[in-house]
């Protein structure tokens, strides 16, 4: 087997400005091969900063980091608007001079947009409208109406303002568009607002300050800067597992909970908070080696769902 089929976990890479995701990921999967790739969470070509590509069996877990919290630091321009909500489109000027916008007002709806909203993606987005890409719509200058969407926006942080300059960091969940942000305050300012800047600083664990510079990407690189698949799932409650649980794994078989070695991710250790139908990571080497995903059954044993063991070195 080679050095490549054995990796498994994620690389947490600096995405410059003027590429795809796509090309980031076609760069490692080159470097790679024959091991999968996948990354969680595309950015847009304009944007920087994080983008996590899992290698390997990791890219089953995908899904557990695009659900993850994420933090972006943005520029708005203010007393401006573009067809994408951003300076890549058509930009649209006011046709009379427009005042500053007070800082408190600003913020007061952004406080606003806060917390569990219902959100419209921009109409140049990758949302699917009848089978079609919302955006090649838009691109053919059809009508795109998009339905809002359940999204959640945990804080957004005024960190500078100078008319019409606005930057901002935002922590939110999965699926928010900072475009929709800057789109729906310059609405309700009334001047018009777009997207100038974009910097993922953050997605779960992984930051922007410990991130792979694209210039950077090697074979030796990758071996060296992946982190293990482990941290992915650092958000869920672990298992400890002992060599006969191992062998169970191994069979196909349920794990036995002995709740002296399961991990919370909470401050207290009381980890009689996990529940049926909970998922739990299965790990061993005092937490450091992930060897599967399992749900939680209602006789308290755990279900094998997902099992990597065998690319743990098993």
């Amino acid at each position: 087997m080679t050095a490549s089929a054995k990796l498994f976990g994620v690389l947490n890479l600096l995405k410059p400005e003027g590429i795809t995701s796509r090309d980031l990921v076609n760069r490692v999967q080159r470097l790679v091969k024959p091991a999968k790739v996948g990354h969680a969470g595309t950015l847009d070509p304009m944007a920087t900063g994080v983008l996590l590509v899992c290698v390997g069996p990791a890219t089953k877990l995908i899904s557990l980091l695009q659900e993850g919290s994420k933090t972006y630091r943005t520029e708005f321009t203010l007393g401006v608007s573009s067809d994408t909500d951003d300076a890549t489109g058509k930009i649209s000027l006011p046709e009379t001079p427009i005042e500053p916008c007070q800082l408190a007002e600003i913020v007061q709806h952004l406080e606003a947009m806060t917390g569990n909203i219902l959100q419209v993606p921009p109409d140049f987005s990758a949302v699917h409208v009848n089978g079609q890409r919302a955006y090649a719509l838009a691109r053919r200058g059809e009508s795109v109406e998009l339905n809002a969407k359940a999204v959640r926006i945990d804080e957004i942080k005024v960190l500078d303002y100078s008319w019409p300059r606005l930057e901002l960091e935002i922590t939110c969940g999965s699926g928010t568009y900072i475009r929709s942000i800057a789109r729906d305050l310059g609405l309700q300012l009334g001047c018009g607002a777009l997207m100038s800047r974009l910097e993922r600083t953050r997605v779960g664990n992984f930051s922007v300050t410990e991130s792979l510079p694209d210039d950077q990407i090697t074979v030796a690189t990758i071996q060296e800067r992946i982190r293990p698949a482990v941290e992915i799932v650092a958000g869920l409650p672990a298992f400890d597992c002992s060599a006969d649980d191992v062998g169970h794994l191994i069979c196909g078989r349920m794990v036995r909970l002995d709740r002296s070695r399961m991990r919370t991710t909470k401050v207290a250790t009381d980890t009689k908070d996990v529940i049926p139908g909970d998922i739990v990571a299965l790990t061993r080497a005092g937490f450091s080696d992930l060897l599967a995903l399992a749900v939680m059954t209602e006789d308290f044993q755990l279900q094998p769902r997902t099992v990597f063991i065998a690319a743990a070195g098993g």
